[in-house]
This record gives C-alpha cells, sequence and structure tokens, in this order.
C-alpha cells in the first residue's frame, strides 16, 4: 500500500520516456502517494497515456507543457504549484524505470529524518550501464565535490533524489541556468553553497536496452558541452565563495 504524504511527494518530469512510462508510473503509486508527473512536450501521445491513468488514480496528478523546456524548467513547474499547496519536499526520479522505485519510502524516511538536507542517490551500477557514461561522470563528480570544498556529494549527476522545496526553487530563482541537462550536478552544488546538508543513499540504477524499452535523450557532445559550460560557471561562483565555503567547512570539523 502506497503510503500517503502531506509535505513529500514524488515528482517525475518526462519527455518522450518510451513504453517504460506507465509501469514506472504505476509502480511509483504503489509506494507513495502524491506522485506528479509533468509531461515536458512530449510528442509520443504519453500525456494522454498518463492523463488516463490519472484519471483512474486520485493520487497521481499530471501537467502537460506545451513545448520541451528541459528537465530542470519542468521540475521548476511543479515545484512552484508544490509550494503553493504547502509540500516542503520533492523526491525526482526518471520516467523510463532506470531509477528503483523500491527506494522511494527509504529516501523519504531519510528526508523526514534529516527535513533540512537534500538525500542523493549514489547509484549503484550493474552490466547494463554504459562505460563510458560512467567513467565521465566521474570527471563531474570530482568538479562538483571541488566546487563544494569536497562537501560529501556521492554522485552530482543521478536525479534520483529528495530535494527541500524552497531552497531549490530560491536558488532556481536566482538565475537562469539549471533548466536543462545540467540541473541535477548544479541543483546540488548552489545548494550546498547554500548550507544545505547532504545525505548520501544506495540508488541501484538500471539502463535498458531498446529492445527492453530503453531511451536515451543524452547526446554525448552537446550534454558534455553544457555540462562543461556549467562547470566554469560553478567554479568562478566557487572561487567568490570558497572563503566562506572554507570556514563553514572548519566550522564543522
Amino acid at each position: 500500500m502506497a503510503t500517503p504524504s502531506l509535505t513529500h511527494l514524488v515528482l517525475i518530469p518526462s519527455y518522450n520516456p518510451g513504453p517504460r512510462l506507465l509501469p514506472t508510473v504505476r509502480a511509483a503509486l504503489e509506494q507513495w502517494a502524491p506522485v506528479w508527473v509533468v509531461v515536458d512536450g512530449s510528442t509520443d501521445g504519453s500525456a494522454e497515456q498518463l492523463q488516463a491513468l490519472a484519471a483512474e488514480h486520485a493520487a497521481l496528478e499530471v501537467w502537460v507543457l506545451p513545448r520541451n523546456h528541459g528537465k530542470g524548467a519542468a521540475v521548476l513547474h511543479a515545484l512552484h504549484e508544490a509550494h503553493s499547496r504547502g509540500f516542503t519536499h520533492a523526491l525526482t526520479m526518471d520516467s523510463d524505470g532506470q531509477h528503483p522505485v523500491e527506494c522511494i519510502v527509504p529516501f523519504m524516511r531519510a528526508s523526514l529524518a534529516a527535513p533540512d538536507a537534500m538525500v542523493l542517490g549514489a547509484p549503484v551500477f550493474d552490466a547494463s550501464a554504459p562505460a563510458l557514461r560512467v567513467k565521465g561522470r566521474k570527471i563531474s563528480n570530482w568538479w562538483a565535490n571541488l566546487e563544494t570544498l569536497w562537501a560529501g556529494i556521492a554522485d552530482s549527476l543521478c536525479g534520483f533524489r529528495v530535494y527541500p522545496v524552497a531552497p531549490l526553487i530560491a536558488v532556481m530563482r536566482g538565475q537562469p541556468w539549471m533548466r536543462r541537462f545540467d540541473f541535477d550536478v548544479e541543483a546540488v552544488v548552489r545548494l550546498s553553497w547554500r548550507g544545505v546538508p547532504i545525505v548520501n543513499l544506495p540508488a541501484p540504477v538500471r539502463y535498458f536496452t531498446p529492445e527492453d524499452g530503453g531511451v536515451s535523450h543524452f547526446k554525448y557532445w552537446r550534454d558534455n558541452a553544457l555540462l562543461t559550460w556549467m562547470h566554469f560557471r560553478l567554479f568562478f561562483g566557487f572561487l567568490a565563495r570558497s572563503p566562506l565555503l572554507a570556514a563553514r567547512r572548519l566550522t564543522r570539523g
């Protein structure tokens, strides 16, 4: 039976996710309530499928954006609505079945135990993970840890995590970035700069092949260029904040 909550919700941004969408949403509904899905300009008919599912499940709400704005923009759209309704935390996860629905409840419990913190998924990869992407994320993780003076980010790219809503809205309102593939990394770095504590929990991650219904929108050169530009910005932001971050690090011991 799903665990109901008035403070914590599951938030799933979705863009042309393929056939694993409905099984993923159904599985999330079995774990938690409410579940919100933001359809980010999808053109694959998934909006209609989700709306039909929502008609059967009171715990499911669906927002349909008319055109694709990017993951971060879709998340921000839902965050404003969540904040207006009194929700304090949102667990984000992918719509393609990559993230572990069985970890929703443990992650939410960790957030309830430490409400000031962000609960970050530390991915546990199996043989399905592309070696190039597993190795490549180590570079982004190194930069994210440098930019936060090793505040404790186990993984900067995993999108399975619980955010405190108000601080994340404040971070995103303050600058125009974080709207596309750069969202996950920049969110965790900027929240760390604001002093939001970090809790890391393991999260098994599975990559599905096209034959298994897997869909990837990752573009190696485009998205790595976006990450490079993002880390360029964050590094100079880090330099400006480094005395404060160093003092905070010394205070914490």
